[in-house]
């Protein structure tokens, strides 16, 4: 659909959230772990304390990543009512190789209008929000619906051979299924929405975490459709990017840590974070912990966050936010938003 004018900019219209009732603690992680592999010595409380998870939500049974995407879509549509113009989908995660999710998301919702999938680990909503924002400001589309729905607890290991195996797969154990919507809609108002972007990859560290099964690469190995991590090299690649990035964006545009009311930011385990805000020199008070209580939604993330903040009354229309995504492969993403 092409739009009548040339917008200048694109708001955040809606934002729809949908965490499965269904919690598995990290002390019941545990205890499976132990029940299917008795010679695995667990240190009790291991995975907790080095993670600070406590839980992580679990699709409902028969669910795919659509019905999330779906689900959280739907609650957004409540929110900010009106025509679609383009579905993206947008997530690590997805129903088939073949075809694009997007189109399963679109039917499930009765939309008939283009589609599109955008994939990039735990950026692709955020990627996504920047295809999204592209394609309004050059006047293509009014109303874009990004929808995600993540789905990781198919790809845990449970039965592991030995600690090494356990060590590669540790990440799984704190990851979480949900979904997440975004409606971006055209707005004149160029003081208002996504103000500024940039985005960062070293993608020389594309080995670093895997999920091998459905590619060209490894088309039916079993063995291979699970996570595999190492943990401490992610952790040491992003900490290698270090806060250049997104102090030269602040500066650029003139702006102060004091500036944003919200710096949401993707988390992965929660001693991660003090260091991070640290080189940032950011308050840690300044963002929302989604670690612990709902475990790595991985591209959910920072949508929930965004939510979260609003219903606690951190942010409101007209306040600043600094989205920082971090994902494998490895990149960086930023996005200055006015709400």
């Amino acid at each position: 659909m092409l739009a009548s004018v040339h917008p200048a900019s694109a708001r955040i219209a809606g934002i729809g959230i949908y965490l499965p009732d269904n919690l598995r603690t990290t002390k019941q992680t545990e205890r499976d772990l132990r029940a299917a592999n008795p010679r695995l010595k667990l240190a009790t409380g291991l995975i907790g304390r080095l993670t600070g998870v406590e839980s992580v939500h679990v699709r409902p049974d028969g669910w795919q990543t659509s019905d999330l995407a779906v689900a959280a879509s739907r609650q957004a549509l409540e929110q900010s009512p009106g025509p679609i113009d383009l579905v993206i989908f947008a997530s690590a995660s997805q129903d088939l190789v073949e075809p694009a999710t997007s189109h399963i998301v679109a039917a499930k919702l009765g939309f008939d209008c283009p589609v599109m999938d955008v994939k990039n680990a735990c950026n692709s909503v955020l990627n996504a929000m920047q295809v999204a924002e592209a394609l309004i400001s050059a006047g293509q589309y009014r109303r874009v619906l990004i929808a995600s729905g993540e789905e990781p607890s198919h790809a845990v290991r449970w039965d592991v051979a030995d600690h090494e195996q356990f060590i590669r797969s540790f990440p799984g154990y704190t990851m979480s299924d949900g979904g997440a919507a975004v409606i971006l809609e055209a707005t004149d108002d160029r003081a208002t929405g996504i103000l500024d972007s940039k985005f960062f990859a070293v993608s020389s560290n594309w080995d670093v975490g895997t999920l091998s099964i459905g590619g060209s690469m490894n088309p039916r190995d079993e063995s291979l459709s699970y996570f595999d991590m190492d943990g401490a090299a992610l952790q040491k690649a992003f900490l290698d990017l270090g806060p250049q990035p997104v102090l030269d964006l602040l500066e650029r545009n003139g702006l102060t840590w004091d500036d944003f009311d919200l710096i949401a930011i993707h988390q992965v385990a929660l001693p991660y974070l003090p260091p991070i805000f640290e080189r940032l020199g950011v308050a840690p008070g300044k963002s929302v912990i989604t670690i612990a209580d709902h475990g790595n939604l991985a591209s959910v993330t920072l949508p929930l966050q965004l939510q979260l903040a609003r219903e606690r009354g951190l942010v409101r229309d007209g306040s600043l936010v600094l989205l920082i995504g971090l994902a494998g492969g490895i990149s960086l993403g930023l996005m200055v938003v006015r709400l």
